[in-house]
């Protein structure tokens, strides 16, 4: 046992010899691969952390040493990580179950390799996990199943950031129910001001009917505040579940409702990953097309293809240099196969912790709906609303506009007509009448030049929707070369699943409680000394 403990010492898993035939062939107009890469990853663990550890050659043909240990008492590595970086890492490791590779957390959440490399280094670090290491030298992270009461034990930030995003909800419903009291408290004090000038210079019996027509005006702008009536919270739940009051319907009809496409390129990036992962890690641009901005089909590139395959070719790369941020976001490569055809390998998609899912040879054409029916066909936008309030209220926040509007005009009239210093309220409403004027003019001025905007916006949409929903109908109808082009990427695709018995090492254990056959370790050796 002693020799194997020393022979041990000096050992390296060296790669899987390749396969015997003829190496791919690299398109030379796109992104090499990517450079291998040292990866140190630091990992809490109640054991010490002992004075060796092995060297694992990873089949990419780097060296991936087994982790030291996270000093007790150290900063929070997550803490450092951009919150959507952490909780789109963290829902990933859920849904897998506690054990993934960077690859599962890269699809699943749609972050870059590098980005999910560094939340499972970080998130492992404080949360207690471990790793393992595959006889390949791929390693995958597992964490306990209360990762996350633990995380939320150290990291401060985590327990405020739920009340942070409560006040922030809070300020922004302030704002937009302040925004519709403007509204009605600038009617009230416009008309009020209106009257008093008037009553100013009439007569005693005019000041009386001054008083009873006063008495009648007040009670207009005083009944605008229907909507604070508690039944009518009540009823509108009941008319209409999704609607709004009428306080919020004035900031919806100057501002709108925000974007619809929030969250559009975590969407995007996350059902490329899903497609990839599910499809062993290869596959062609007209795949990936319908979730990314592209032009419609070309019928000119169309028309190209009987005449010259040197020509069609030429058409694709120009058609296909809308993958490059794909590439780049999953570290991939471009490989010609045999018959001439630019696929699209992604080796950190091909290996995962989960037997779900896989890619298919059978996947071609309209098999297309029913082998993948979890994953969206294309991405779709959707339309910028001009209001979510429905016509009535926009009617009615339109009407209220109107009437302010038209109060300040009259309003300054009335201001340059006095020829006494005015005191008191209309003093009041003189100071603030520059700021009345504002408000009232871009009360209409603001949704006119958004529904402006928005006709160009949406038409935007609409082409963009078009072209992704033409590309994704070409692929449940696909022509003969395309069909030969798909079948070749099922053909090539390598989803590797790592299961427990492809273990040799954890950082779980010391390295000397971990069994290893000796027997195993003499026959590894004797192939690097025969080298």
């Amino acid at each position: 046992m002693a020799a194997a403990a020393s022979l041990f010492l000096s050992l390296r898993l060296r790669p899987p010899l390749p396969p015997p035939g003829r190496p791919p062939r690299y398109a030379p107009f796109l992104l090499p691969s990517p450079s291998p890469t040292l990866h140190r990853l630091g990992v809490a663990s109640c054991r010490p952390s002992p004075s060796w550890r092995p060297d694992l050659r990873a089949r990419a043909g780097g060296t991936i040493q087994a982790p030291t240990l996270a000093r007790p008492g150290g900063a929070v590595e997550t803490d450092r990580l951009p919150s959507d970086v952490r909780d789109r890492a963290m829902e990933a490791v859920d849904h897998f179950g506690g054990r993934v590779t960077i690859g599962d957390v890269a699809s699943r959440a749609g972050l870059q390799v590098a980005q999910a490399e560094r939340a499972l280094q970080a998130l492992a670090a404080d949360t207690e996990g471990f790793l393992e290491v595959s006889e390949e030298g791929e390693v995958l992270y597992v964490f306990p199943k209360d990762y996350r009461a633990k995380l939320a034990g150290k990291s401060f930030r985590m327990r405020v950031e739920p009340a942070l995003q409560k006040a922030k909800g809070i300020g922004a419903y302030l704002i937009r129910v302040s925004f519709g009291t403007a509204l009605i408290a600038s009617i009230v004090l416009v008309y009020t001001t209106i009257i008093a000038i008037l009553s100013s210079s009439s007569d005693e019996d005019g000041r009386g009917r001054r008083r009873r027509s006063y008495g009648s005006t007040i009670i207009i702008p005083t009944d605008m505040f229907w909507y604070l009536d508690a039944d009518y919270y009540r009823r509108r739940r009941v008319e209409k579940e999704d609607g709004m009051n009428f306080i919020e319907s004035v900031f919806s009809f100057v501002f709108g409702d925000g974007d619809p496409n929030d969250g559009l390129e975590e969407r995007r990036w996350k059902m490329i990953g899903q497609y990839i992962s599910s499809n062993g890690g290869v596959v062609t641009a007209e795949e990936l097309a319908p979730f990314l901005d592209v032009p419609p089909p070309s019928e000119e590139s169309k028309a190209w293809k009987p005449w010259s395959t040197a020509l069609t070719r030429i058409v694709h790369f120009d058609d296909e240099s809308f993958i490059l941020p794909v590439l780049l976001r999953f570290q991939g490569h471009p490989e010609v196969d045999e018959q001439g055809n630019i696929l699209y390998r992604f080796p950190s998609l091909q290996r995962t912790a989960s037997s779900k899912g896989g890619g298919s040879r059978e996947y071609v054409g309209t098999k297309w709906s029913a082998m993948f029916s979890g994953i969206e066909k294309y991405l779709e936008e959707k339309p910028w609303k001009f209001s979510k309030a429905n016509a009535a209220e926009k009617a009615m926040v339109a009407g209220l506009g109107g009437l302010n509007l038209f109060g300040v005009i009259i309003l300054g009239n009335l201001l340059k007509q006095m020829t006494v210093t005015p005191g008191g309220l209309i003093s009041f409403a003189a100071q603030l009448y520059p700021l009345l004027q504002i408000y009232a003019g871009s009360f209409f001025a603001i949704p006119l030049f958004r529904w402006l905007l928005l006709r160009k916006t949406n038409n935007d949409i609409r082409r963009r929707n078009k072209a992704r929903e033409q590309r994704a109908q070409e692929l449940l109808s696909p022509d003969s070369s395309l069909r030969r082009k798909l079948l070749s990427a099922r053909d090539m695709a390598q989803r590797k699943v790592i299961t427990s018995e492809d273990i040799v090492y954890t950082t779980e254990k010391d390295l000397l409680d971990q069994d290893y056959e000796v027997k195993e370790w003499e026959r590894r050796f004797k192939e690097l000394e025969s080298e």
